[in-house]
């Protein structure tokens, strides 16, 4: 009977360590949001300095290099392209559940999965353009291609930028993925 009237006891009550309530309810939609912001800043900055990289040299007759001359490159601004206008729609889709959030774990599930195909792109992608700049960069002897980047400084230059970028938004996208993942695992009751 003594241990009964002790556990019923208010200061022994007060006296005890509270447990944390779960982490269900936090809500990174707005970092969500400042990270799509981020994924537009770096699809249009890669976008405009990689469609703005020209340059026309005299070797002996005049050549342009520009980055339509280039499969990889063309699929690189394509792929920012449609990550720069994807990320402004999930964006609006953000507000929209910062505003209204019946339905964020649905919201969270899409996220998952549109960011992660968008991550699978972006990748490809820059490791696409990379992997052709790398060779005009230093070229390759044993199949006979010439370096280029010691005659077309300037466009080297501008694609080296434009794909330096372009990682930057790939990164974005892992964290994109990662905060979604995050954010869903956390409103799954334990």
């Amino acid at each position: 009977m003594a241990s009964r009237d002790k556990t019923e006891d208010p200061e022994h009550r007060l006296s005890s360590t509270p447990i944390p309530a779960p982490a269900a309810g936090v809500d990174y939609f707005h970092f969500d949001l400042i990270l799509r912001f981020l994924l537009f800043a770096s699809s249009l900055v890669a976008v405009v300095v990689m469609v703005t990289s020209n340059q026309t040299e005299y070797v002996p007759l005049p050549r342009p290099a520009k980055f339509r001359y280039s499969p990889a490159f063309i699929y690189f601004v394509a792929a920012f392209s449609v990550s720069g206008l994807y990320s402004i729609l999930t964006a609006l889709a953000s507000l929209s559940v910062i505003r209204k959030p019946a339905l964020k774990t649905k919201f969270l599930l899409y996220f998952l999965f549109w960011d992660a195909l968008i991550l699978g792109i972006l990748a490809s992608a820059t490791g696409t353009a990379g992997g052709v700049a790398y060779v005009g960069l230093k070229g390759n002897n044993h199949v006979g291609w010439h370096k280029i980047c010691n005659v077309y400084d300037k466009y080297c230059r501008h694609v080296g930028g434009s794909i330096g970028v372009g990682l930057v938004g790939s990164i974005v996208s892992v964290l994109l993925v990662w905060l979604s993942a995050f954010s869903l695992h956390s409103r799954v009751p334990q």
